[in-house]
């Protein structure tokens, strides 16, 4: 049980803090400073299925999504947090671009079944910026499914120049995963040097993970530019530089994966590498900032600030500082774009740095009484106010107490110039 009941503002108990990502959940309470509570896989286990089933999911039918997120967050709420639902208010840190229809799945499930009393939906974007007391910054989320960009300016997101690339740890997963099969030996009991295709099928997504974190790393600007050329020259006349040591990867008790150097410095190149339309994840931060107001453009990128899982792999945010740098030569953006870029230093560790945001910020005095939606207007209209909407007004009930006011929610989510 949380040691801290009653202490919310007003008395009531502490509000809990969710930020479901596609790979993993964080969540906790308010008030805790120190990082969420428990970090979880984002999927669940049911009978009769070998595999885990994943929660955010788009592309399914509403009564499906529903179930899935209804067992998921009853796991949260029953395994993990140890609370009452109806007891506590909730934050949810959610990425701006949410389809609607999940959010929606999202908010019936905690009103209608767990009867919570109000949720506030909080943009991780947004909330990255908060932890760091500044107004302005250029947010990169590099995460699981995406990598996705977006400007905030005096704490208003700029959604007009949102960039995103379908590229982050579930595409490094599947090209290490591709590699390990076609390159990689394995010691057995039964002989050493073996194919490994030839000893198992597969590797599960949670070891390949687990070898990405022990044994990958980014490689600085010239080397990755060598190895990029050498992988992708013909005629063999581009020299690979030399690799780093083999590293030696237990499967189980029984086996011993040979995990090539060559792999280990490689297999991120694929973040950097343009592809046809000349496209990487450091091109995103640079084509932001050309459709960003000109009179931005030095605040923002004296303020990058990089989150999401992906992005902790060692040497990243040098080889991403890098390419700035570089790509800023180019005519395309020599001159709509500054030369100085600097990277903050969130108080967290990039994956659970927008969940410090909406913790921080759900802890202000009256946030949560204020800009949330409560329990009564859901019931009242059996939808939640979509934020982005502009051309119908809400009805006067949204605005009342403990719903948010209408000052803030056009100041956030106009996309007026």
């Amino acid at each position: 049980m949380p040691l801290f009941e009653g202490l919310g503002s007003g008395g009531e108990k502490t509000a809990v803090v969710v930020d479901l990502g596609a790979a993993y959940t964080k969540c906790g309470f308010l008030l805790e400073r120190r990082g969420p509570r428990f970090i979880i896989p984002s999927e669940i286990k049911r009978a009769g299925s070998p595999e885990a089933v994943r929660v955010v999911q788009y592309n399914i039918n509403t009564e499906e999504l529903y179930s899935i997120l209804k067992e998921f967050v009853h796991l949260l709420y029953f395994r993990h947090l140890l609370v009452n639902p109806r007891d506590r208010r909730v934050v949810i840190v959610e990425s701006i671009l949410c389809p609607s229809h999940f959010r929606e799945t999202l908010s019936r499930v905690f009103f209608k079944h767990f009867e919570v009393p109000s949720v506030l939906f909080a943009p991780s974007h947004l909330m990255s910026v908060m932890t760091l007391g500044i107004q302005s910054a250029l947010v990169m989320d590099c995460g699981y499914t995406e990598t996705l960009v977006l400007p905030i300016y005096e704490g208003v997101p700029i959604l007009s120049a949102w960039e995103a690339l379908p590229m982050g740890g579930k595409a490094i997963h599947r090209e290490l995963h591709s590699l390990l099969s076609e390159q990689c030996t394995l010691d057995t009991d039964s002989g050493t040097g073996l194919s490994l295709r030839t000893v198992i099928n597969s590797i599960p997504e949670d070891v390949v993970e687990d070898i990405k974190v022990r044994t990958c790393f980014v490689s600085d600007l010239q080397r990755g530019m060598k190895i990029q050329e050498a992988r992708f020259n013909l005629d063999g006349s581009a020299e690979r530089p030399a690799p780093p040591p083999d590293v030696e990867y237990p499967l189980d008790g029984q086996k011993i994966l040979h995990v090539k150097g060559a792999i280990r410095d490689s297999v991120a190149e694929m973040l950097f590498e343009q592809d046809n339309e000349e496209k990487s994840i450091a091109t995103l931060l640079l084509d932001t900032l050309v459709k960003c107001p000109i009179d931005t453009r030095k605040v923002l990128s004296e303020n990058l600030v990089i989150i999401g899982g992906t992005s902790m792999l060692p040497g990243f945010l040098h080889r991403l500082l890098s390419e700035i740098r570089s790509l800023v030569e180019k005519p395309k953006y020599r001159d709509a774009a500054t030369k100085s870029f600097r990277i903050h230093s969130p108080p967290a560790k990039p994956n659970c740095t927008a969940w410090l945001g909406g913790e921080i910020f759900g802890a202000l005095q009256d946030i949560l009484g204020s800009r949330s939606v409560s329990r009564d207007y859901y019931s009242e209209t059996g939808r939640i106010p979509d934020w982005c909407c502009l051309s119908t007004p809400l009805p006067d009930s949204v605005y009342e107490a403990g719903k948010m006011p209408p000052p803030l929610m056009k100041r956030a989510f106009s996309t007026e110039k």
